[in-house]
């Protein structure tokens, strides 16, 4: 079967297409680096010739909101007209747990409209809306405020998973066949923010403390429990501080 996936260049592209490729498949990693981009339409025609299933990991250059949202709806209108022409049977998307519940975040908004695009095409498609990925946790961290050597946090849940396990679940959904509805994908435990940024801070020896904050945003939106799946869900099997020690003794060790 002949897989396409765009974003083949990225974190979960990379690993995806080379699983994909272990078990037989003919595999085509779409980006810009290869000469294909799906906000442009460039490539995408020749790409998409005989390609049975799309997978779409891509993720915008810009969070900012009215280019994130040019993006998302660019990229999946030229890929669902390519894909039309060239009688693509399974769309697949990776968005987000909870994307629906913060209207607040531009990005969110933008990955709905995403969604939506989809939902409304010709194309059978499964939309697999993951939580956020181990790897991001210190990103995630840097962008909440800091009071000197204070990190000020929302009184919210966040259920994160590890790469490698979305790539996992991915595998076996574009083997199968749509399931044209959206399915959740979360790691194995829930935690407060407080609980987990202060894990990861104590793994890196950070010194900063951690406060709970109603009022701390994340990402431009207040929170709750929007981040954290609804429901009958799939779960990686990977707990954080078990990806977390193994994380830490790869870093290479500081010279003196």
């Amino acid at each position: 079967m002949k897989i396409v996936v765009i974003g083949g260049s990225g974190l979960i592209g990379k690993k995806l297409v080379s699983e994909l490729r272990e078990r037989g498949h003919e595999m085509v990693a779409a980006s810009p680096s290869s000469g294909v981009n799906a906000v442009t339409g460039e490539g995408l025609a020749e790409a998409l010739v005989g390609a049975q299933v799309v997978v779409d990991v891509t993720n915008s250059p810009s969070f900012e909101d009215a280019a994130v949202l040019e993006f998302f709806e660019k990229s999946t209108q030229n890929l669902l007209e390519a894909e039309a022409d060239a009688g693509v049977a399974h769309h697949i998307v990776v968005s987000i747990v909870g994307a629906d519940r913060i209207p607040d975040s531009g990005y969110m908004r933008a990955k709905v409209a995403q969604e939506k695009l989809i939902q409304s095409a010709t194309i059978p498609y499964t939309i697999v809306r993951a939580t956020q990925f181990f790897e991001f946790i210190e990103p995630i961290t840097a962008q909440f405020p800091t009071d000197g050597q204070t990190i000020h946090l929302p009184p919210a849940f966040i259920q994160p998973i590890w790469s490698d396990d979305v790539v996992a679940a991915l595998v076996d959904i574009t083997l199968a066949a749509p399931v044209n509805d959206i399915i959740d994908l979360a790691g194995p435990d829930r935690f407060r923010f407080e609980e987990i940024i202060r894990q990861f801070l104590s793994a890196t020896h950070d010194s900063r403390q951690v406060v709970v904050d109603s009022h701390a945003r994340y990402f431009g939106a207040v929170l709750n429990d929007e981040l954290v799946p609804q429901g009958n869900s799939l779960i990686g099997s990977t707990r954080f501080e078990d990806w977390l020690n193994r994380s830490i003794a790869q870093r290479p060790a500081m010279r003196i």
